[in-house]
C-alpha cells in the first residue's frame, strides 16, 4: 500500500512542477524524489506523471490521485496544527462568543476547565445567539451554528447538531399525533425565528437522503429555543428543537419525539476566527478542547 509520505511528496512535485525544487525543500536528492514517485506508480500500477525535459504533466489517474492526496495533506496538517499548542505553556486572554444553548449546556464548563488546565491563560465568554463582529467587538473566537457567509473569516467545523420534532404526551392525548409531515398542517406548530428560512418553514427528509421544506403555522414563535421548549412542555404545540436542549426531557418522558423518520434538520457547529495564515496556538488548543467536549457527549447532540 502506498505510504502517505509518498503521496504528500507527489502533491509537492505537482504543486511546484519540479523534482529539483521538491528535493531542495525536503533536503533530499532529486534521484530520491524520482525513485519515490516511480515506486508510488509501481505500487498503484498506473503512470501518474508524463515527464519531459521541460515540464511535468499529470495523467488522468494522476489527476485523480493529486486532488485526493491534497485532501489527505490538508487533513494531516490540520491535525498537526490542532495539537502544536499543547507542547508549550499557553498564556494571555481569549475573548469568546458562544450561542446561549451551547454555552449553558456545555461550553461554560468546557472553557472553565480549559483555564484550569492552563494557569497562565484567561477566557472571557459572552453568550449571544446573533453573529457578532469579531474585529469590531474584539473577539478572538466565535462558536456558531449554520452557514458562514463572510469570506474574511475562517470557519472550522466542530460538530453536527441533530434536531428533533417533539411535543408533550399531554398535547398528543388532546390533539393526536401526526403520522406524516403534512399531518402537521393540522397542528399548532411552534416557530423558531432564528431560522434563515423562516420560523415555520420546517425541514424534512424523504427517500433516505432527499430534503425538502414544508411551510407550517402556529400561534407562537420565538428567537429563543428554550422558550419553545417550555411551550411544548406545557402542551401548547409541537416544536422542532436541538436534541441537546431536550435530551433530558426525552429521557424522562416529559417530551416525546414526533415523526422521527422524517426529521432532517442537522445544523453544523463551527469555530470561527479572523482570516490569518494560521491561528495562534492558544486558539488552536481551545478549538480542539471544545471539539473533544462535543465528541464526549455526542449522544446528546
Amino acid at each position: 500500500m502506498a505510504q502517505i509520505d509518498d503521496l504528500v511528496l507527489f502533491t509537492q512535485v505537482i504543486e511546484h512542477g519540479s523534482f529539483s525544487k521538491v528535493a531542495e525543500i525536503n533536503k533530499i536528492t532529486k534521484s530520491v524524489v524520482s525513485k519515490r514517485i516511480s515506486k508510488l506508480e509501481n505500487e498503484l500500477g498506473v503512470q501518474l506523471i508524463y515527464r519531459t525535459t521541460r515540464k511535468l504533466t499529470l495523467t488522468e489517474p494522476g489527476s485523480v490521485l493529486f486532488h485526493r492526496a491534497k485532501e489527505i495533506k490538508q487533513v494531516a496538517q490540520s491535525a498537526f496544527d490542532a495539537v502544536t499548542g499543547y507542547s508549550e505553556a499557553l498564556s494571555g486572554n481569549i475573548r469568546v462568543s458562544v450561542p446561549t444553548i451551547s454555552g449553558e449546556l456545555l461550553l461554560a464548563e468546557a472553557l472553565s476547565d480549559f483555564c484550569q488546565s492552563h494557569p497562565g491563560l484567561t477566557v472571557e465568554m459572552s453568550m449571544d445567539n446573533h453573529f457578532v463582529d469579531l474585529v469590531a467587538d474584539n473577539f478572538d473566537l466565535v462558536i456558531r451554528t449554520g452557514y458562514l457567509e463572510d469570506s474574511s473569516l475562517i470557519a472550522r467545523h466542530i460538530f453536527n447538531s441533530r434536531w428533533m420534532i417533539c411535543t408533550s404526551p399531554k398535547y398528543i392525548e388532546q390533539f393526536g399525533e401526526p403520522t406524516t409531515p403534512k399531518g402537521l398542517l393540522h397542528h399548532n406548530c411552534l416557530g423558531y425565528t432564528q431560522q434563515s428560512t423562516g420560523p415555520f418553514d420546517w425541514l424534512f427528509i424523504r427517500n433516505s437522503n432527499e430534503t425538502y421544506t414544508l411551510k407550517l403555522s402556529g400561534n407562537f414563535a420565538s428567537d429563543n429555543a428554550a422558550a419553545l421548549k417550555k411551550a411544548a412542555l406545557k402542551g401548547n404545540g409541537i416544536a422542532y428543537l436541538p436534541t441537546c436542549l431536550i435530551y433530558d426531557e426525552l429521557q424522562r418522558g416529559d417530551l416525546v419525539e414526533v415523526l422521527p423518520k422524517h426529521s432532517g434538520k442537522v445544523v453544523g457547529i463551527y469555530a470561527v476566527y479572523p482570516y490569518t495564515k494560521k491561528p495562534s496556538k492558544r486558539i488552536q488548543a481551545l478549538i480542539e478542547h471544545i471539539r473533544e467536549r462535543y465528541m464526549g457527549i455526542k449522544e446528546r447532540f
